[in-house]
């Protein structure tokens, strides 16, 4: 009888055994805490021509919706006749110093960036930090209808992460001495690594005299699109050497967004 019920005993602590194995197989196994996972996650490829540009951005990726669906896009169209003079709006403090950046080709353009966070722009009391400068060709924004050579932008942060973007339209002309090196190195190819200047850019030199502003409501001109960004594009001009002008084009031919509608928003200026 004591040999039965031992057997019983046995065979019942098998089967729990076998059963509790079976569950552990099957259960997915946590990592260590200590263990890393690689991530193997690729960025999204777009482009500004064919199958990956403009007008496929939004079905690239559910993140690039706004690129088709958001309503204050950019780059628009100014028509001069029907910027609206507003007194309330202010005027925006440049505070820029000569600077050494490091440069890049990042597949999209030649960008600039600054390390120091010593220059700032002041637009309605809130300063906005410059992380980086970059070019298009030709010019995203138009003035009645008409392109420009190229076009600049300074990207700006604020504390709370907010952008503001200084645009300030390119036409052929003079040599843009304030460019000279950063041309000189203009990178043909994607880089892995930034390529430093020996020498600062005086930022103040390479903006305009004239430092009056379009103001409007827009987004980001590449993908994902993002909106609420305050943009400002200086009504006067720069120059840039033709020669210039052709060895940004020889790397980048055109990588301009098209224009977005206005959607009933207001292009302001101070009067």
């Amino acid at each position: 009888m004591k040999i039965k019920k031992f057997i019983g005993l046995f065979a019942a602590t098998a089967c729990l055994s076998i059963a509790a194995y079976a569950s552990l197989a099957q259960a997915p196994q946590k990592m260590p805490e200590n263990k890393l996972v690689a991530t193997t996650a690729k960025p999204i490829q777009w482009s500004y021509e064919g199958e990956t540009g403009p007008n496929k951005w939004a079905n690239l990726d559910p993140s690039f919706s706004m690129c088709a669906n958001g309503k204050e896009q950019s780059p628009i169209d100014i028509e001069l006749e029907d910027v609206k003079l507003d007194k309330s709006i202010g005027d925006i403090k440049i505070n820029y110093q000569p600077t050494i950046f490091t440069i890049m080709n990042n597949g999209h353009t030649i960008q600039a960036n600054d390390v120091s966070r010593k220059n700032s722009i002041l637009i309605d009391g809130d300063e906005y930090t410059l992380l980086q400068m970059h070019f298009h060709t030709p010019s995203e924004h138009k003035i009645n209808e008409q392109h420009y050579a190229m076009e600049g932008h300074f990207i700006h942060e604020n504390s709370e992460g907010k952008r503001a973007v200084l645009a300030v339209l390119i036409e052929a002309g003079n040599e843009n001495r304030a460019l000279a090196e950063m041309w000189s190195k203009l990178p043909p190819k994607v880089t892995e690594a930034d390529i430093p200047l020996n020498n600062a850019i005086d930022l103040a030199n390479l903006l305009p005299d004239d430092k009056k502003v379009f103001r409007y409501s827009g987004s980001l001109t590449t993908p994902p699109c993002s909106e609420g960004i305050k943009w400002s594009v200086l009504e006067q001009n720069i120059e840039m050497s033709q020669e210039q002008i052709d060895a940004f084009s020889a790397i980048f031919p055109h990588n301009n967004r098209p224009i977005q509608p206005l959607n009933n928003r207001e292009v302001l200026k101070m009067p």
